[in-house]
């Protein structure tokens, strides 16, 4: 059942991208969250500490939920990109189905 919603999942990410919603990588997405346009934060469980670490003193800020996705690899996939550790969604429609669908990092309180 896992590995069913995160496939399903990945492909609602794939919409996303084709909508314009994603912000891919580390450096983005701590650009995006600066600026208050990411609702949803997905982390691949396989990143390095060094990469997740720039983006988790970012969200210490801010309520957006972050959520685990696999591998760096599904998560560059996902998004038509090579591995990525960190990716996010700044449409709240998809941001909120993403939500209910992964498992928290326990990262956050959101």
């Amino acid at each position: 059942m896992r590995k069913k919603a995160e496939s399903d999942a990945l492909g609602l990410l794939g919409l996303a991208r084709r909508a314009g919603a994603v912000v891919p990588g580390v450096d983005g997405v701590r650009r995006a969250l600066k600026g208050d346009e990411v609702k949803v934060v997905l982390v691949a469980r396989d990143a390095a500490e060094g990469q997740t670490a720039k983006v988790k003193g970012v969200l210490r800020h801010r309520e957006v939920p972050v959520r685990w996705v696999s591998t760096r690899a599904a998560l560059g996939a996902a998004v038509g990109a090579p591995e990525l550790s960190v990716v996010g969604v700044t449409m709240e429609s998809f941001a909120e189905s993403l939500a209910r669908g992964l498992p928290p990092t326990g990262w956050n309180a959101a």
